[in-house]
């Protein structure tokens, strides 16, 4: 027969084991002089940093025929991490143009020096606040990474944004810069609607409270960066470049000639663009066909 020592103690056991399921996890501090990477999870009305394993295996040498971006954005970020002013940036244009890969570049260049990089997907960004407070009193500097940021109407999220990157009585900490890629120069819908309100008052033009409203988010990013779609020659130059990578990998043997330039152009047509990833995809498909002819 139980004790009543032991009935109580067995009545506990279960009580916890159906309450442990509800309760958060515990979570260990990153060890940011090892980690180089984290990406950030939303967890009930919080969130925490997941470490990320990143390889190095990206350097700007690799982005080919977007010189001018990666200088500026790289001259930005050498500012950033020797502890100099440096602004937010906003990286827009074409998809597939080197946009993500030129932030990926930059750790690759400055993760020695003490540079981070923290991903956070648009939909989290009402919790910049709460990541920015467990960041604000690191010695590292953080590169927080929003890809592919862009609103919908009615979508208030960026205001959120707009008061973190600047405007707000408690600024980003100095550690701390948002480097943010956009298919959208203003990040939001641009609608004839929008327009319809103008007024011409003594000879000038007055624009409407929702155009100034939505300019202003893409005001707050210091730094702005164009990226234009590839023609065919910057296109065929990206590919040569990711056969001549992948090939060294696999020490193998090739050489560019008349067939292989036209079987690039097709796979571009076949994919309705060429850009950078494009470009990537090929080279991958290519070398891994020889190299699986080879092996037959």
């Amino acid at each position: 027969m139980q004790s009543p020592l032991d009935a109580f103690l067995a009545r506990a056991d279960q009580l916890m084991s159906r309450l442990e399921p509800l309760l958060p996890v515990v979570r260990t501090p990153i060890d940011w002089a090892q980690c180089l990477a984290a990406r950030w999870h939303r967890e009930g009305s919080s969130g925490y940093l997941q470490p990320l394993a990143v390889s190095l295996d990206l350097s700007l040498s690799d982005l080919i025929g977007v010189d001018t971006q990666c200088e500026q954005l790289a001259r930005n970020t050498r500012q950033f991490v020797q502890g100099l002013p440096a602004n937010h940036a906003l990286l827009w244009g074409a998809r597939g143009t080197g946009k993500s890969s030129l932030v990926r570049a930059l750790l690759t260049e400055h993760a020695a020096n003490g540079l981070r990089l923290i991903e956070i997907e648009r939909d989290h960004l009402a919790d910049l606040p709460r990541l920015v407070e467990q960041l604000q009193h690191l010695p590292q500097r953080f590169v927080l990474f929003c890809d592919d940021l862009s609103f919908e109407a009615g979508e208030g999220d960026y205001r959120v944004l707009k008061s973190v990157l600047d405007g707000s009585l408690e600024r980003a900490p100095d550690n701390l810069l948002l480097y943010a890629t956009s298919n959208r120069r203003h990040l939001l819908p641009e609608r004839e609607s929008d327009n319809a309100n103008w007024q011409r008052v003594d000879g000038e033009l007055h624009p409407s409270e929702a155009v100034e409203d939505k300019i202003a988010l893409s005001d707050r990013f210091g730094l702005w960066l164009s990226f234009y779609p590839f023609t065919q020659e910057h296109f065929l130059s990206v590919v040569r470049h990711w056969l001549e990578v992948h090939a060294k990998a696999a020490n193998l043997t090739w050489q560019w000639d008349e067939a292989l330039e036209k079987a690039a152009i097709r796979w571009a047509l076949g994919r309705g663009n060429r850009n950078g990833r494009c470009a990537y995809q090929f080279a991958r498909h290519w070398v891994g066909l020889a190299l699986l002819e080879q092996q037959t």
